[in-house]
């Protein structure tokens, strides 16, 4: 049986949207270690948000009790300041606290085409041992909102396309991160009351277009384990996809590793193998 890979997308309190760590809605770095070592992963990676957006707007219902009050009244967000110096003191003291676990450092750092400048300004960014890219948001007017919130005021399809065509973006020129994570962002909020289950074969043209656009950048693409779609694998090796990561995208303990021995199964039979370090990316 093949060994587990390293979770590549854990969050711990050091997320915004855990609710910080006064918060019972979420679970802590050091409950997330202990659940590591209780189902046997060998590696794991705490990537933490960063989101330097300052136009981003949302519906107050599409954010949960613990992060409500982070939106203002004219629903935009205000992210608080990512606490660098007490997550570095957690990882260290859960190193120590963990040594059979190995424990990587990392950010999902959002929208990444848009903000480097920014994100350098702030942080030391080769302090980190793994950066993953997000897109979280799309144009809409003079801001900026998540997919969860345009789909109420634009047609399915044209959002899911609009999120599609950011891709290239995010992945031109010198980004920081050699991962773009959830691919699928946008279709975990399709509208299925309305639309029906997510069908991908209408968009496979915009979805293989940007798998396209991440393999030319020679980056890595995240399989997100929340929910499997096996079609994402299978496009990317056909798109000329070279790597993958696996990333449950936890924010609870329980949720760490969900589904990654059928995630394994699933790229094995595309020809990804594992390097020698659980760490490593799986090449084909």
């Amino acid at each position: 049986m093949t060994a587990l890979p390293a979770d590549s997308h854990v969050h711990s309190e050091f997320s915004w949207d855990t609710g910080g760590p006064d918060s019972a809605a979420r679970g802590t770095m050091r409950a997330t270690c202990e659940r590591a070592v209780a189902i046997g992963l060998p590696a794991l990676f705490f990537t933490e948000h960063l989101d330097l957006e300052d136009a981003w707007f949302t519906d107050p219902e599409d954010f949960g009790d613990h992060e409500r009050h982070l939106v203002g009244e004219d629903g935009v967000v205000a992210v608080p300041r990512f606490d660098v110096d007490g997550y570095f003191e957690s990882v260290e003291s859960c190193r120590t606290a963990f040594p059979q676990l190995r424990i990587g450092t990392g950010l999902e750092f959002g929208q990444p085409g848009l903000r480097t400048d920014a994100a350098r300004a702030q942080l030391d960014l080769d302090a980190f041992d793994r950066i993953i890219g997000s897109l979280h948001t799309v144009p809409f007017g003079d801001r900026r909102a998540e997919p969860t919130t345009l789909f109420r005021r634009l047609p399915a399809d044209e959002v899911l396309r609009r999120y599609l065509a950011e891709v290239p973006a995010q992945v031109a020129g010198d980004g920081p991160h050699e991962v773009v994570t959830h691919l699928d962002y946008a279709v975990r909020y399709w509208p299925e009351e309305v639309e029906g289950p997510f069908d991908p074969r209408p968009f496979e043209e915009e979805l293989r277009g940007a798998m396209r656009a991440i393999a030319g950048s020679g980056r890595a693409l995240e399989i997100n384990t929340r929910r499997l779609r096996p079609w994402i694998p299978q496009w990317w090796a056909e798109e000329g996809g070279r790597a993958v990561s696996f990333g449950s995208d936890s924010h609870t303990p329980l949720a760490l590793a969900a589904n990654f021995p059928e995630a394994v199964a699933m790229v094995e039979a595309l020809g990804f193998r594992a390097g020698r370090d659980p760490r490593e990316l799986w090449r084909r």
